[in-house]
């Protein structure tokens, strides 16, 4: 591994255009490419640094990009991070997780992080019924 970041790589750049996909999920995915490049552009050594880190920390390895992507998604829910929950409800729809898989995810994540996760696991429930909406449209 290099120590140099790939330039204009956002983190976990992984989210696709998909014309399926609902408005809320369109606008969450342009604002944060949008706002990726522009922080990107910036060319700040230490950011630009943690967005590759980050990037490369999902990445395949001994562990698989789906459990990662369901590690992420605890991680999201127990730090309270919509727009993290957000992208990684995303990411675990594009990896294949199942609708058990998610939700015995989403159950560490409410017992880790206790009651205060709940309104947060409202919004990932939601926005995982958006994803499963999305791969019925043909």
């Amino acid at each position: 591994m290099t120590d140099t970041p790939k330039p204009n790589t956002p983190p976990h750049d992984h989210v696709a255009s998909d014309p399926a996909e609902s408005d809320t999920l369109a606008e969450f995915r342009m604002f944060r490419e949008r706002m990726n490049t522009r922080i990107l552009g910036e060319n700040n050594l230490v950011i630009n640094r943690f967005f590759n880190l980050d990037g490369r920390a999902y990445e395949s390895g001994a562990l698989s990009v789906k459990t990662k992507e369901l590690l992420g998604l605890v991680a999201s829910l127990v730090l309270r991070c919509d727009d993290c929950i957000t992208y990684h409800i995303v990411r675990c729809a594009e990896e294949g997780v199942s609708r058990d898989e998610v939700f015995e995810t989403m159950s560490i994540g409410l017992i880790v992080g206790g009651s205060i996760v709940i309104p947060h696991l409202r919004r990932a429930v939601d926005r995982w019924d958006e994803t499963e909406k999305m791969r019925a449209t043909p």
